[in-house]
Formats: C-alpha cells, sequence, structure tokens
C-alpha cells in the first residue's frame, strides 16, 4: 500500500469533535507527507489541526511508533501529555510526545480566538490510525 493511501486512511481516524455538542469541532488537514529517504521503514506526517474558539480534542494516543512534535501556529492551545502538568502555548512555542504518550488535554485555549497548530509525526511507515481517542 502506498503511503498516501495510509496517510489519507489515517487522517480520517483523527479526531474532530468539540467540546460542547453544538460547538464548530476542530478540523485536521493533511499538510505534509513522504517516506524519509535515509531512514528506511520510517516516515514523516504533518498535520494542520484548527480550533475554533473553545473547542477541544478529546483524550488520545498516537500511532505507537509516532515522535510528535507540535508547533502553535496561531493563538494558545492548553495542552497536557502524561503526567506533566497543563500548560498554555502561545503562537511559536512548541512541545513533544514521545511514543506512547496519553495526550489528555488538547484545546483551543481561547472562547473567542481561533488556534491552529502543526503536528509533525515521525514514525514507521504503516503504522497508523495516527490517533486514537481514549475512552
Amino acid at each position: 500500500m502506498k503511503i498516501r493511501s495510509i496517510v489519507a486512511a489515517a487522517a480520517l481516524a483523527l479526531p474532530t469533535s468539540s467540546v460542547a455538542g453544538d460547538q464548530e469541532a476542530e478540523t485536521v488537514a493533511k499538510n505534509f507527507e513522504a517516506a524519509i529517504p535515509n531512514i528506511p521503514g520510517k516516515s514523516l506526517i504533518a498535520v494542520e489541526v484548527t480550533y475554533p474558539p473553545g473547542a477541544a480534542s478529546p483524550a488520545h494516543s498516537h500511532a505507537t511508533s509516532a515522535f510528535i512534535y507540535a508547533y502553535v501556529i496561531s493563538g494558545a492551545i492548553e495542552s497536557k501529555v502524561n503526567d506533566e502538568e497543563a500548560r498554555i502555548f502561545q503562537a511559536g512555542e512548541s512541545w513533544s510526545e514521545a511514543p506512547g504518550a496519553t495526550h489528555s488535554v488538547s484545546r483551543n485555549a481561547s472562547e473567542t480566538e481561533r488556534a491552529k497548530l502543526l503536528a509533525v509525526f515521525v514514525l514507521d511507515t504503516g503504522d497508523n490510525p495516527l490517533t486514537t481517542p481514549l475512552e
């Protein structure tokens, strides 16, 4: 199966819910994908997550091999990974998530402004889904 097919299927599995049932949900859009040529079996996938005011993703984990770098493009994102304290990241700030991490809080920190982040995954080619909601 080609990496593009894998990524397309994985992108569909990303969470797209919000805090309140009548609020607009966050959107997830693939930004980039490529096999890493000098690291056989590894791929890089980048997605943009746009949060309307007050929107949030449900608690989730990512593909088991995924190392993730998250960069806030605009607005402010509150994030909590594993046992770390929740923190609000402003535009221009970033964090990372180790393989197997639990992302219990991921939300727009503002009730009035949109926020956007870029999540870059380095993972085993074909490891999907990229995101799995926790129950």
